[in-house]
């Protein structure tokens, strides 16, 4: 589900729960593509033999990893029209509740907490929630912060 919003009317979106995105499989090449680029190669993430016999019982995505898809996962969920610039300004709080195993797919579930006036433009600050298919507890949970300009 996308909701498309005009730039002039994002402070009506403050409560709104834009829903779900679609899910996401991920799979090792991506976790291996990330242990590359940020010098994490811990074998719970890229030796899936290894990983099978740990404490997961199959290799896991990194937490960051995770929690990088949210940038994918958010686009699926707004679209802002008439806007020059937008910036993911940042994060209030994250917490990786439950690891991902390869495999697994993911989506995101987003509700707009608040929508502020900042200089230039508007903040969104959105709870993001990023669940596993099937999974009892969620993969990620952040508070991410959105800025939107004319």
């Amino acid at each position: 589900m996308s909701t498309t919003i005009s730039y002039d009317r994002l402070p009506e979106l403050a409560g709104a729960d834009l829903g779900h995105s679609a899910y996401r499989t991920v799979t090792q090449e991506q976790v291996n593509l990330f242990a590359d680029a940020t010098d994490d190669h811990q074998w719970i993430h890229v030796d899936p033999a290894r990983a099978r016999q740990g404490p997961f019982g199959a290799p896991i995505a990194h937490g960051f990893l995770t929690l990088s898809l949210a940038v994918p996962l958010w686009t699926e969920l707004l679209d802002v029209d008439g806007v020059s610039t937008k910036v993911n300004y940042g994060l209030d709080r994250v917490r990786f509740p439950a690891p991902v195993a390869v495999g697994s797919r993911v989506r995101m579930r987003a509700v707009v907490a608040e929508v502020d006036a900042v200089a230039g433009g508007y903040q969104i600050t959105v709870d993001q929630t990023i669940e596993i298919e099937g999974g009892a507890k969620p993969a990620v949970v952040a508070r991410g912060l959105y800025r939107f300009y004319a």
